[in-house]
């Protein structure tokens, strides 16, 4: 799902060569290929427990804390991969945040239309709902353009998955075209564990673009 979403922005929203993502993504044309004629995404399957790439994670480790940065690609060839790399370059993406740490003059650049910024506010007044007329809490889903500032809000019935994308959907329609990159936190329905779900990757798939999560406890990541 990951790949489908990253192939698909990198060639619709970038205008990147099949042949430089193959480059990029270490994945193969015809994967390339299958992804950019599929426009729906692929159906998430519960993955087994454990994985296939756990008995190597001990020299993963080891050649992270001597290089923080080494390619997936290197790491593949000094620990004898030769799986998928999809897993390892998951489980690189993972491990490789305890070794690199944070660059302080690291600084978030926007550009005009290219960058929007969600969250959830909640305000203190209740909601008359139902045939009852019950007065409820309802979350605020609100976007900001980061260059413009500009900012559209809209109530919706709960923060579960589906009406946070249906949301996002009905926020990005009015700006009349799709912004390269969205960034939310760890929110329970986007990236509970800093990874994006399936269906929130499915969702930035099919629309081109790229879901930027913020790591957890960094005040200034969202800029």
């Amino acid at each position: 799902m990951e790949d489908w979403a990253e192939i698909r922005r990198l060639h619709r929203a970038e205008g990147v060569a099949i042949k430089e993502i193959v480059r990029r993504l270490g994945i193969s044309r015809n994967t390339v290929r299958r992804a950019l004629a599929h426009d729906e995404p692929p159906k998430y399957q519960r993955a087994p427990k454990g994985s296939i790439v756990d008995p190597f994670v001990p020299e993963i480790r080891k050649l992270l804390a001597d290089s923080p940065r080494m390619p997936a690609t290197v790491i593949a060839e000094r620990i004898g991969w030769e799986r998928s790399m999809t897993v390892l370059k998951d489980k690189v993406r993972e491990l490789r945040p305890l070794y690199t740490g944070v660059d302080p003059a690291d600084r978030l650049v926007h550009r005009p239309g290219q960058v929007a910024q969600l969250d959830l506010w909640f305000p203190d007044v209740p909601v008359p709902v139902g045939h009852g007329q019950h007065a409820v809490l309802l979350p605020v889903l609100v976007m900001t353009m980061t260059f413009s500032r500009f900012l559209s809000a809209l109530m919706i019935p709960s923060r579960q998955s589906g009406d946070l994308l249906a949301g996002m959907w009905r926020l990005i329609s009015t700006l009349g075209a799709v912004p390269k990159s969205l960034i939310w936190d760890r929110e329970a329905a986007i990236a509970p564990k800093g990874k994006p779900l399936p269906p929130v990757q499915g969702f930035a798939g099919t629309l081109a673009t790229k879901m930027v999560i913020a790591r957890a406890r960094t005040r200034s990541s969202k800029g």
